[in-house]
């Protein structure tokens, strides 16, 4: 029996601060609407600089290892001394690069761009997860599934805004969005300011929950193995969806000739239907379970996967809405189940999975964009099809033992 698969708790709940679930999940759209901006301008950045695949892929490499190297370890320092404005000072980060990658004027400066728009993120994430936690009432499902959602939302905006704005405007309209940064901040400090009242009454109820039997210590064990498998699950889900967010608009071009802003708008159904997933998937999970999620999320999009890179321009948008829909529905329950197997280490679960959330995604880019060079960008959607059989690695999850959800 899965971790939420369990009676409704005896004990006392705290109530679902929505208002601050909210708050979260816009600032993480706009948060993330800024990161998809990155990808979303890559063919104009290849046009206006000249790049091959490979200098493609390691644009993504550095932005997502900076987004990862920090995140754990702010993480795990928040969760002993908590810091609930640090999300703020992160977007300052996020700000400044931004504006430069507007004005870029080398291959090195792209890069030194958006090293600063993945520090940005990698302080943004351990914080507002804990707070999205804590402002649950102990709906984990729909409070990950608000969350998730705005920065599934915001990757969708990205590819739309280059589509209808960036590419007609050029890339100095970058700069126009710092609008979009300056309203995160204050969606955070205000969200901050509520921090101290949520996390009490959280912990309030954990103590209750403990005190009844509720909750109990899983063996280190345990731990080991479930954060392994869900590392590993975790990671082939992002190296596939990886190739949508770097290579799917190239994918478009290369094999229908679409223009370029057919292909962003593409790439925006592709977010949408994604945010939709994780919104479901996190619901769903409250009701029927994160093992049975995980199963269904991971592996069930593989009959879909090995029919993308043979289907017309038609069928690749419905299986492109249908593999997407399901696959991201893993990740809400994944970040769940890694949080009730160390609930005392919510900052450091949400800054290792965001954080492998970019770093895979980044060696992933780099990789398949090398990969694209040699053999094709047709040649690596076939090979990508392949991936989701990965799911079968869930066999080897843990069953958690019944427990009060908080």
């Amino acid at each position: 029996m899965s971790v939420s698969e369990t009676a409704p708790s005896v004990v006392s709940q705290p109530r679902v601060h929505l208002l601050v679930l909210l708050s979260l999940g816009l600032s993480h759209l706009c948060n993330d609407t800024i990161q998809s901006l990155i990808p979303a301008v890559y063919p104009i950045l290849k046009s206006d600089f000249s790049l091959d695949f490979m200098q493609i892929g390691i644009i993504t490499l550095v932005f997502q290892i900076a987004g990862a190297l920090l995140q754990p370890a702010i993480g795990l320092y928040t969760d002993r001394h908590p810091l609930p404005y640090s999300a703020v000072f992160g977007m300052a980060f996020t700000l400044a690069g931004l504006i430069s990658l507007a004005y870029a004027s080398s291959y090195v400066l792209i890069l030194a761009s958006v090293t600063l728009v993945g520090i940005g993120s990698s302080i943004f994430h351990p914080e507002a997860t804990r707070a999205a936690r804590y402002a649950s009432g102990g709906r984990q499902g729909l409070a990950q599934g608000i969350f998730q959602v705005g920065g599934q939302i915001g990757g969708a905006l990205g590819p739309l805004c280059a589509a209808i704005f960036i590419v007609s405007n050029g890339r100095h309209s970058l700069v126009f969005f710092s609008s979009t940064v300056l309203l995160a901040m204050l969606l955070l400090g205000w969200s901050a300011r509520q921090y101290w009242s949520i996390q009490s009454q959280f912990e309030a109820a954990a103590r209750s929950s403990n005190a009844k039997g509720g909750r109990k210590e899983h063996t280190r064990r345990t731990v080991t193995i479930g954060l392994i498998v869900l590392t590993l699950l975790m990671g082939s889900k992002l190296t596939y969806l990886e190739s949508f967010r770097s290579f799917y608009t190239f994918y478009l071009i290369d094999r229908f000739d679409v223009s370029v802003s057919t292909s962003q708008l593409m790439l925006f159904v592709f977010f949408i239907s994604s945010a939709a997933g994780v919104l479901l998937g996190g619901i769903v999970g409250d009701r029927i379970g994160r093992y049975r999620i995980i199963w269904i999320s991971i592996l069930g999009p593989l009959p879909l996967t090995m029919l993308l890179p043979y289907a017309d321009l038609f069928w690749t948008g419905v299986l492109t809405i249908g593999i997407n829909l399901v696959m991201a529905s893993a990740f809400a329950s994944i970040m769940i189940y890694a949080m009730d197997l160390v609930p005392k280490r919510i900052g450091l679960i949400g800054g290792m999975f965001y954080g492998l959330n970019f770093a895979i995604g980044g060696i992933a880019a780099a990789f398949l964009g090398s990969l694209t060079d040699k053999i094709g960008i047709e040649g690596v959607y076939q090979i990508c099809s392949f991936i989701p059989i990965a799911g079968f690695l869930a066999i080897f999850l843990p069953r958690l033992a019944p427990k009060a959800s908080l």
